[in-house]
């Protein structure tokens, strides 16, 4: 067995480096978790007989992908721990420890929040057909060996996991849903902009934003009517908005707040005569897990 690294073998394992772990990303939902799953397929890759394989690139892939599932598999059912008692004013869980924060939010970025929140709600083995195939275009029958699946089975898969994905949507998309998507999209870039003018342009003159208590500050006010009231408050907690991204809440055009890919809150909104009539900030955990989620587009 050829365990020397040679430089040739050295250079095609860090140019794949980046697909690697953009790859175990989707697959984990964690930085710190992804690169460990790269360090480890580099370990494996460093006693493997490299000689005999014909695709080595596409090795890597799959055995990023069995040792994703392993860690899918091992971790222990936990709670998730409930948001902050103030999760317009300071949101976010603790980033993973070792990621570098610059990293993971490009990674964050690149895949999106909705994909992130959604994949989170999948099965292992569904996220793992569905990432190494729709993501990395590995074909079926070199992903059914990773599951310990027939190529069918694994195709059934990757497609209940495409559906839970994006949902039900049609296509081409409906004129509402485009027009609702542009308005959620003004909204969310006159709110990280703090463009008071820009807010009140998308929000009706008699817009209501209800919220969880969990969502507000103790004492505040559950409820606010009014286009300047709402765009105020937008303005004040504008922090918050790098944290939002747009998504399908219960089958209609809304926002997620997922900081590090992490769904702590959503926004279900309501739209009248191209504006927002009415949001709900949806934060109580339970109602939280409870929405159906699914990502915009294909």
């Amino acid at each position: 067995m050829n365990t020397t690294m040679n430089p040739a073998d050295l250079a095609l394992f860090e140019a794949e480096r980046p697909r690697l772990q953009a790859a175990a990303f989707r697959m984990l939902g964690s930085a710190a978790e992804a690169q460990d799953a790269v360090q480890e397929a580099w370990l494996r890759y460093d006693r493997t007989d490299r000689s005999a394989l014909l695709n080595p690139a596409a090795w890597l892939l799959t055995v990023v992908g069995r040792i994703c599932l392993d860690l899918l598999r091992a971790r222990t059912a936990k709670p998730e721990s409930p948001a902050a008692p103030d999760v317009l004013a300071a949101i976010g869980p603790a980033q993973d420890a070792g990621a570098d924060p610059a990293a993971e939010a490009e990674l964050v970025e690149s895949v999106g929040r909705a994909m992130l929140v959604v994949l989170s709600r999948l099965g292992a083995a569904e996220r793992i057909a569905f990432v190494l195939h729709d993501a990395f275009a590995v074909p079926f029958n070199e992903i059914a060996p990773v599951l310990g699946r027939t190529p069918a089975t694994t195709k059934k898969l990757a497609s209940r996991a495409r559906t839970r994905v994006y949902g039900e949507q049609p296509d081409p998309e409906p004129v509402d849903r485009a027009w609702h998507r542009d308005v959620v999209e003004a909204f969310l870039a006159a709110a990280r902009g703090r463009d008071l003018a820009g807010l009140l342009d998308v929000l009706d003159p008699d817009v209501v934003r209800v919220a969880d208590p969990a969502a507000v500050p103790a004492g505040a006010r559950l409820a606010i009517r009014g286009a300047k009231a709402v765009a105020e408050e937008t303005v004040l907690l504008w922090r918050n908005t790098r944290y939002a991204g747009p998504a399908l809440v219960d089958g209609e055009i809304g926002l997620i707040v997922a900081p590090h890919g992490v769904l702590r809150a959503a926004l279900r909104i309501s739209f009248g005569d191209g504006r927002i009539t009415a949001y709900s900030v949806i934060a109580d955990p339970a109602r939280v897990s409870a929405l159906d989620l699914a990502v915009l587009g294909r």
